[in-house]
């Protein structure tokens, strides 16, 4: 009686590279007419930020007209800058947030 051999391959384990994601950085733009104390409650709100950090973040969109308010993946960088725009045309601030790659 005839017997099958089945062939077998076997293959090599590679380690798989992932590359990561891309991060980006949210940042808020100074203009002449969002209050102070709004800036530190939308730092508070949409980004986890307690009030001293708030504050000082605040101050440096304040002085030197851009602050960085944290670093995320794509997708959670375009939220929260949405969310924040969002937020200050209800309040009826100009209050301009937007994203750069890190």
């Amino acid at each position: 009686m005839a017997t099958k051999r089945e062939s077998s391959t076997l293959l090599e384990p590679t380690a798989a590279r992932v590359k990561p994601p891309p991060l980006f950085k949210v940042l808020l733009l100074n203009d002449d007419y969002t209050p102070m104390e709004f800036v530190v409650h939308v730092l508070k709100k949409f980004f986890g930020i307690d009030s001293e950090r708030a504050t000082q973040i605040m101050l440096k969109v304040h002085t030197e007209g851009v602050g960085v308010c944290g670093v995320y993946p794509k997708d959670i960088a375009q939220t929260k800058v949405e969310l924040v725009v969002d937020f200050a045309r209800q309040h009826q601030h100009p209050l301009q947030c937007t994203m750069e790659e890190s």
